[in-house]
């Protein structure tokens, strides 16, 4: 059997992706990266009550948790992967926003252009998992 198409490399990287979606989704639930990343919206997107910043970022986490966990189980694999890019989508003007204020949010600000490709490819990576 051929290493490429038993499907290990593709199981392996779907793990992966899912434990980087679960632990990055946990982090949100840490008081501070909490705060930091609530600061990260930008204005024009900063609600009150429920669309409080901090609780979209409670939600967000929530989201990647519920998305990693998705990847990892077939029945459920096409519908978080597609939901992961969309999250994905979702939350680039969170990232946009903080990539022209390192100074305020330092390594957390990947420049735009970097974070841009970097968030294509793991939407890619996404979909390969979640697909096939």
């Amino acid at each position: 059997m051929d290493f490429m198409t038993s499907g290990v490399v593709l199981d392996v990287l779907r793990l992966l992706i899912a434990a980087v979606f679960v632990l990055m989704g946990v982090n949100h639930f840490v008081p501070r990266s909490a705060r930091t990343m609530a600061a990260m919206m930008p204005p024009r997107m900063r609600g009150t009550g429920i669309l409080a910043p901090l609780n979209l970022v409670y939600l967000t986490g929530a989201c990647e948790i519920a998305g990693g966990l998705g990847l990892v189980f077939p029945p459920t694999r096409i519908a978080a992967g597609i939901a992961l890019v969309v999250f994905l989508a979702a939350v680039f003007p969170a990232n946009a926003y903080a990539a022209t204020r390192r100074d305020r949010f330092g390594a957390l600000a990947v420049p735009f252009v970097p974070r841009l490709i970097a968030q294509i490819v793991l939407a890619a990576l996404i979909l390969l998992v979640a697909f096939f």
